[in-house]
């Protein structure tokens, strides 16, 4: 690699990363006002809150990555025209093509950053920063129902009023079924808590029902063997988007199985496999406003057409996901469609 393509390689990354912290630095500087607003809850003071925002920062990082590209990259592109360098880089022989070559391995680099800190860091610090902040203000899991959690369970169905931080279950309906689905017992337990391969339940009640009788028993202790696992639990503190793609892989096994709807998590999973690719593209749209108005001072129409760029990226990544969702697009389309247009 020469000297000319090492200078190029410098300013652009410096200009994404400088791009990048200043985004980071917005976004968290949100998060800290959202959080105020529960100071004195419990015991959520202001060490918690900068806490939670320090682990919320990764989940932020994989978002606004592509959109640090395409600004940090127009930016750079804009100042090396401005200077007149872009002309000199031409003419020591570097052509387009080689400029671009280069340019799209700055982006491999950061989309390979984007895949790690997604795969890797978010779906761990997103879930330590829910669990800090839930058992700071002395609070559950939310739920979709007020009834709690209600999951499929082979031929069972599973209620669970309340999850803890620690994945503890607390007061456990367990309805069983039979082969032609008649109700042929229901256990409530007080509290669940998992041993590694089973289910230490406490305070149990087990009601057994038939066409003749009902028998109940109660037990202070109890092992219950279940599909259900802790790491399910995790799809109740981090958002799909944010959970790795092999956890999205498990939870939508787990889900065919029962033969529940998966699509939601078929799509955040292809988006996570397709995002990272975004950061290629913005490279390659971001290099044509390098050759624009080269002997003026445009840098501000370009960085601002940049950021233009950047919202409609992500305004269009967020709705082609929820159109997705809810006209029955195959989850390749929904994921790849913004992509794939810009």
């Amino acid at each position: 690699m020469n000297i000319v393509k090492r200078y190029l390689i410098k300013e652009t990354t410096y200009s994404i990363l400088l791009i990048m912290a200043a985004l980071l630095a917005m976004f968290a500087f949100f998060d800290l006002l959202q959080e105020l607003e529960s100071v004195g809850k419990g015991t959520y003071g202001l060490g918690k809150i900068m806490l939670f925002v320090i682990l919320s920062a990764p989940g932020h990082i994989y978002e606004i990555v592509p959109v640090a590209v395409l600004i940090g990259t127009i930016y750079s592109l804009g100042q090396l025209s401005r200077n007149s360098e872009l002309i000199i880089l031409r003419v020591s022989g570097m052509s387009i093509l080689n400029i671009g070559i280069t340019l799209l391995r700055i982006g491999l680099v950061f989309a390979l950053i984007t895949f790690i800190v997604g795969e890797a860091i978010t779906p761990i610090s997103e879930k330590t920063a829910q669990r800090i902040r839930i058992k700071a203000i002395d609070s559950v899991i939310a739920q979709d129902f007020r009834s709690g959690l209600w999951v499929k369970d082979g031929k069972n169905f599973v209620n669970v009023e309340q999850v803890l931080p620690d994945a503890q279950l607390v007061n456990i309906h367990i309805y069983e079924f039979d082969e032609s689905f008649q109700m042929k017992a229901i256990n409530q337990a007080k509290t669940g808590t998992f041993n590694g391969e089973t289910w230490d339940l406490t305070d149990l009640t087990q009601t057994s029902l038939s066409k003749n009788n009902v028998k109940s028993t109660h037990l202070e202790k109890s092992q219950w063997k279940s599909l259900i696992r802790p790491e399910l639990m995790n799809i109740l503190l981090v958002l799909p988007e944010k959970m790795s793609a092999w956890n999205l892989y498990s939870y939508i096994s787990h889900l065919n199985k029962n033969k529940q709807k998966t699509s939601r998590y078929d799509i955040a999973l292809w988006a996570k496999l397709v995002y990272p690719m975004a950061c290629l593209v913005m490279v390659m749209l971001a290099l044509p406003f390098g050759f624009l108005q080269q002997r003026s001072s445009g840098v501000a129409n370009k960085l601002f057409a940049g950021v233009l760029l950047g919202i409609v990226y992500q305004v269009l990544n967020k709705v082609s996901l929820h159109l997705g969702l809810l006209n029955d697009w195959t989850a390749f389309t929904s994921a790849v469609m913004p992509t794939f247009l810009f």
